[in-house]
């Protein structure tokens, strides 16, 4: 921390962070000032985990994607500007329907509308009738897989996706592997040939096992599920290995959260319906159990990296800050959850050279929060200011 701090910015990237005042600028070189006392600055967020695609309504999976390509572009474009205006300027997309993630990237690059920048995988791949297999990207078989990962880098992948267990896709197992372990190395090996990073949703501890010992880059979620009734079960020789292999877990608390937020205000409102009530009972244990395996997992030395799961079911994309006060609670301080969300997960996603932290020479992904978010987690929702590459987004 720096306090009353000066931030110099020269075409688009920062020049330097000073304490008090900064160096004066050459003469007859323009400046723009901006104040804001009180405040703090920070890089700007980065999501690990987003499906720009989905609306965040509480739509189930199977709903969401029954929409066509255009309107899912839409939801994404929208998606993608209440992010920035929330501060994260950049988002990592780990699945979406066909190449239309693709599409919104490049319309963002492009200048037609405003939004994070976006790390893509397109389709994330899956088995056939897999989790989120309506998003194409279903492959078999080492031959398979290995097909399904140029595919995806022929489209233009950032990096590459698997989904190791079932998942919230009906008829899915999330309590067991998806793929055998010859395909996760396949997977691995092939996504490394082609330079790109590799990442696998698991919810259960076999997979997770079979991910380190496959060399993947990443795990999202890092579940225990033992039961069709969501049952978890802890087991530590996993998380050693995870930690051993130093691989990084996405936390995605925030799904649980939304979840719990979402249903104690339907039971505000009144009874819950027992169908209802079943659900809250359900999302409880599970939510509380993520918390403990969190807290394990974090002791027993695993690296863990902020990400939300942005747009499924109740989880806003707006969610980063939610996200980071869970991780919080799990165990990190207030710093070490702030810099998940910044130069950890621009570290664990390959892009610590462009953005994350407010290094001379870095691009100008800026964020600007009322008061001390060191003192308390929920000023990063009192946005004052968004630069992204030294350009003004939005400012209050």
């Amino acid at each position: 921390m720096i306090e009353n701090a000066v931030l110099v910015i020269e075409d688009g990237r920062i020049a330097g962070c000073f304490q008090g005042e900064a160096p004066a600028a050459p003469a007859g070189e323009p400046t723009t000032a901006f104040d804001f006392p009180g405040c703090t600055i920070l890089p700007g967020l980065i999501d690990t985990h987003v499906h720009l695609n989905l609306p965040g309504d509480g739509l189930s999976l199977e709903d969401a994607v029954r929409e066509d390509d255009g309107v899912l572009v839409a939801i994404s474009m929208a998606n993608a500007a209440r992010a920035l205006r929330a501060g994260i300027t950049t988002v990592r997309d780990v699945g979406g329907a066909r190449n239309t993630v693709f599409h919104v990237r490049r319309a963002l690059s492009l200048g037609y509308g405003e939004g994070p920048r976006v790390l893509a995988c397109g389709q994330p791949i899956t088995i056939t009738g897999g989790h989120t297999w309506y998003f194409g990207g279903e492959a078999d078989g080492e031959e398979g897989v290995r097909h399904k990962v140029r595919t995806m880098a022929k489209a233009g992948s950032d990096f590459t996706k698997v989904m190791a267990t079932g998942g919230g896709t009906l008829n899915t197992m999330s309590w067991l592997p998806s793929f055998r372990l010859s395909e996760l190395m396949a997977l691995a090996d092939e996504s490394h040939r082609l330079g790109r990073r590799i990442t696998a949703h698991c919810l259960c501890a076999q997979a997770i096992e079979w991910v380190v010992q496959a060399g993947f880059d990443q795990i999202e979620h890092g579940g225990f599920l033992v039961a069709a009734d969501g049952r978890q079960e802890f087991d530590p020789r996993a998380a050693e290995k995870v930690a051993k292999a130093g691989i990084p877990v996405t936390s995605t608390l925030a799904v649980g959260g939304y979840m719990l937020k979402e249903y104690r205000a339907r039971q505000a409102r009144g009874p819950l319906p027992p169908q209802d009530q079943r659900i809250f009972d359900r999302w409880q244990r599970m939510f509380d159990d993520n918390l403990e395996q969190f807290r394990r997992m974090r002791e027993a030395g695993v690296t863990w990296v902020a990400g939300t799961d942005a747009g499924w079911r109740f989880t806003a994309i707006e969610g980063l800050p939610l996200e980071l006060e869970l991780m919080r609670e799990g165990g990190l301080s207030a710093m070490e959850a702030i810099v998940a969300g910044t130069g950890l997960a621009a570290r664990t996603i390959g892009i610590d050279d462009k953005v994350g932290t407010l290094k001379p020479g870095r691009i100008a992904d800026v964020v600007v929060v009322g008061g001390d978010p060191l003192a308390d987690l929920a000023r990063l929702t009192e946005v004052r200011m968004v630069m992204q590459a030294g350009r003004v987004c939005g400012s209050r």
